[in-house]
């Protein structure tokens, strides 16, 4: 890879300056925390004077995307991954088509989307929704055009039989929020009486399901298999006991992974190091959610290189270059080293 050449220690040092724009989530998230961690290994390798900077959003991660499209980022984070791959075409809910966009990998996050609700309305399925017709007023994302959590919501309402329109003729409502605390915090408050939302593990999830605050629903097989073939996104049990009051396997929407994407024009040299770090300094991150047992923690761990080059999107070609030597590299005091070429 031109540009790229290997220091003593066998890692990869770029000799140009490079000021690279990054976009995380709303700032106090997950994206913010692995925007950091890239930003610090790839500018202790990239030449002097090279900076990076984290944008935040005010709105959902579409914007992301259309940053990154319009060559007004280098790099953005998506989840879910299984959605993503419609960006290249232009398929709902993506506008435009955005071919040019390309991956550097995948981070796993074993996520997925639930409905739960207040359990004085004694329903313990979809079929008694649809049957009993309920004024239930749920909390979700705003469908706004730009959070993947409100199109994925009103997709998931939809396969059930109980789109917003549908739960207005009953004397319900959908209550929306732009960030899943702020939906659940809609419940908590009383402004709500249902959630639907993803970040599962969390634990304000964990409180409104162990207080008996809330009873999730189990999705239903032909719903899931709708929503696979129309959106992308699979099935994604929940686990007995995956909260301390489940007690038997509960059938979700899967919204799981984080893509982490880049343009085809970015330098093979730029993609290169920074496939490298996300690969081989991934200590750096995994030790950040030790202190979380790996079926709840928001990034799952350990990471494995593999899977982690399984991406929705195709790989940059820099990328591509790096994940391909990996296997033929030796190691070195316990690191990967990358032999001249």
């Amino acid at each position: 890879m031109d540009g790229v050449h290997i220091d003593k220690n066998g890692e990869p040092r770029l000799s140009r300056t490079y000021d690279l724009k990054f976009i995380g989530d709303w700032g106090g998230a997950n994206f913010h925390r692995i925007c950091s961690w890239l930003t610090q290994e790839f500018c202790d390798r990239a030449g002097p004077g090279s900076r990076t900077s984290i944008r935040s959003l005010r709105d959902g991660g579409l914007d992301a995307l259309k940053q990154l499209h319009d060559g007004a980022a280098d790099l953005a984070i998506c989840t879910p991954a299984g959605l993503m791959g419609k960006a290249l075409t232009g398929e709902a809910p993506f506008p435009v088509a955005m071919p040019h966009l390309r991956a550097i990998g995948t981070l796993p996050q074993n996520d997925r989307l639930v409905l739960a609700l207040d359990p004085a309305y004694k329903i313990k399925s979809f079929e008694e929704i649809r049957a009993q017709k309920p004024p239930l007023r749920i909390a979700t994302s705003l469908n706004d055009g730009t959070n993947f959590i409100g199109y994925v919501a009103d997709e998931f309402l939809k396969a059930h039989g109980m789109s917003q329109a549908i739960i207005e003729s009953w004397g319900g409502s959908v209550v929306r929020a732009q960030r899943p605390e702020q939906c659940m915090a809609l419940v908590e408050n009383g402004q709500a009486d249902g959630l639907l939302q993803e970040a599962i593990m969390t634990v304000w999830w964990r409180r409104l399901i162990d207080s008996g605050r809330l009873v999730p629903l189990p999705a239903e097989p032909a719903a899931l298999k709708s929503i696979k073939s129309s959106v992308g996104l699979g099935t994604n049990a929940l686990p007995t006991g995956f909260w301390d009051s489940l007690t038997y396997e509960l059938p979700a929407l899967d919204f799981s992974d984080f893509v982490i994407l880049v343009r085809d024009d970015m330098p093979g040299e730029v993609a290169f190091l920074l496939t490298w770090c996300l690969v081989e300094t991934r200590h750096m991150i995994e030790g950040q959610y030790k202190h979380i047992p790996p079926a709840k923690s928001p990034l799952s761990y350990p990471l494995c290189p593999d899977k982690m080059r399984q991406t929705s999107v195709p790989l940059h070609q820099g990328s591509e270059e790096y994940y391909s030597k990996r296997h033929t590299l030796g190691l070195s005091n316990g690191k990967t080293t990358i032999s001249p070429f």
